[in-house]
């Protein structure tokens, strides 16, 4: 394999992204234990679809589909309106690993895209939470 592929490359491109937001979602609209995930969402899960594989077209690496359509992403500000803690962001990391399993992506790829996902789920979360993620440590600032 050419090391110089990108990750869009690497997955077999359009139709394959397509393949892994289609899972992604219609697990989403599945599964029980991501209730509160999905009711994040509008009924019709359709535009989402769109949106998601326009983006991750680019983020992976290929054609950049989203900014053409929509300009610049803002991920983080287009996720404002909604209150994303640790159980969203999981629930989200939880759906978008078992699509890239059931596609039978390579365990290298699946390896590099989970981090990659996880800390871009983890950068939406907006909601201060009582309890804290123990996979994240926060080191006390220096006093001077």
């Amino acid at each position: 394999m050419d090391q110089q592929q990108t990750a869009y490359e690497r997955m077999g491109g359009e139709a394959a992204v397509r393949e892994l937001v289609d899972r992604f979602y219609d697990l989403m609209d599945q599964e029980e234990e991501v209730k509160k995930l999905r009711d994040l969402h509008a009924k019709s899960l359709k535009i989402s679809r769109e949106k998601l594989f326009l983006f991750l077209s680019g983020w992976l690496g290929g054609p950049d589909l989203y900014v053409r359509k929509y300009g610049h992403p803002r991920l983080r500000a287009r996720h404002l309106p909604f209150s994303i803690g640790i159980d969203e962001r999981d629930q989200w990391i939880a759906c978008m690993r078992r699509a890239m399993t059931e596609m039978g992506l390579d365990e290298r790829l699946r390896a590099e895209l989970d981090q990659a996902f996880f800390r871009t789920a983890d950068f939406m979360r907006n909601r201060a939470e009582a309890e804290q993620d123990d996979r994240l440590t926060v080191l006390p600032s220096a006093k001077q």
